[in-house]
């Protein structure tokens, strides 16, 4: 008893002042001059994740994502060199996705299908047209007397601007629609390759097509304007349907809704949209957001010119006899002016269109003269 005493005296002499610490400090706080354990970072979640799952980087992506379009540092000049995924965009309900993804959407569910099938059914509608109609004729037999239709310079300018713009449309064709019809049959390589020459073909052709289109444009604009003749022409559908002729002046009003339609509105919006995607406009096309909302009307523009061109080259060259003759050597024949023109052959003969000149066909009597 007497070397026990001692002992418990010596343990109650060294727990007190642990006991009285205790009291003193607030529970959960780390003592003075101590270091407290550290709480879990998300670093450490991160860590761990890497160890159990290897390649899942899912929460640096959504940071990523998270953080906008706000710009980190970069030492490139461009304007968004920073900014590595765009601004996120907020639908009606709970659907967030960024801009990019928007209009990867766009292109691939509204244009491309919808702008892809436009063109089809436009092409299938030609060919069931050509199938039961045939080749519109004239029913009077050639005269052998020429008349100049289009001189050297407007048919320069058409067949500059018709050019271009099939290059445009083919090379765009391929761009759009190659990897479904093209990509199966050539394979990756190849048509890798294809895309790639079109690709710069494409962007070299835009600026002739823009500047012939121009001059287009300021020849023919005197000629296509509206007159009441042209209401005449609508309300019978151009004799279509009935297999009659409509008369009509140097151009009927389904050719002046392809030049003020097509030729000037779709047109000018082609160029302008295309000159953006080219960075060749001073302010525009620095951004992706720009250059977004450029491709999609460029996109949309340029399928609705396809389409609506398909009907003007197809009355051009196969739908109407001697029409593809008068853009390749500037003369027609007189019934056949007569017959599809009958008003701008009218004028010719008065004299109203001085301009017009006539040259005799090989063993024609004499040429077609205005007279009063």
């Amino acid at each position: 008893m007497q070397r026990l005493i001692p002992r418990v005296m010596l343990a109650a002499a060294l727990c007190l002042p642990a006991w009285a610490f205790a009291q003193a400090v607030p529970a959960g706080a780390a003592p003075q001059g101590s270091v407290a354990p550290a709480e879990p970072k998300p670093d450490d979640t991160n860590a761990e994740r890497a160890r159990t799952q290897p390649g899942n980087n899912a929460p640096f992506w959504r940071a990523v994502r998270n953080s906008g379009d706000q710009a980190g540092y970069s030492s490139l000049p461009a304007r968004e060199a920073g900014v590595l995924i765009q601004q996120t965009v907020q639908y009606p309900g709970s659907l967030r996705t960024t801009a990019g993804e928007a209009w990867r959407q766009v292109r691939n569910d509204w244009i491309i299908p919808y702008g892809g099938a436009l063109i089809l059914i436009v092409a299938v509608a030609i060919g069931l047209f050509y199938w039961r109609k045939g080749a519109m004729d004239v029913h009077e037999p050639p005269t052998g007397r020429l008349i100049e239709r289009f001189t050297y310079f407007e048919r320069a300018a058409h067949w500059t601007n018709a050019i271009a713009f099939s290059v445009l449309a083919i090379s765009g064709i391929v761009m759009a629609f190659g990897k479904f019809f093209l990509l199966p049959i050539l394979g990756g390589t190849v048509f890798g390759w294809l895309a790639y020459a079109l690709k710069n073909l494409h962007n070299f052709a835009g600026p002739v097509f823009a500047v012939s289109l121009l001059v287009v444009i300021l020849t023919f604009i005197k000629d296509n304007l509206p007159s009441r003749d042209d209401l005449t022409w609508l309300a019978k559908g151009g004799g279509l349907a009935s297999g009659t002729h409509v008369p009509s002046h140097r151009f009927n009003a389904g050719e002046k809704l392809v030049f003020w339609a097509g030729v000037l509105a779709l047109g000018l919006v082609v160029v302008g949209s295309g000159l953006v995607l080219d960075k060749l406009v001073p302010g525009w096309g620095d951004t992706r957001g720009q250059m977004q909302v450029a491709h999609m009307v460029h996109a949309t523009a340029a399928v609705l010119m396809m389409a609506m061109f398909l009907g003007h080259i197809y009355m051009g060259t196969i739908g109407m006899k001697g029409a593809y003759r008068a853009m390749k050597t500037g003369y027609v024949d007189e019934a056949w002016a007569r017959e599809h023109h009958e008003l701008w052959y009218d004028d010719i003969r008065a004299g109203k269109i001085p301009a017009q000149r006539s040259q005799p066909a090989a063993g024609a009597a004499r040429p077609v003269t205005p007279s009063a």
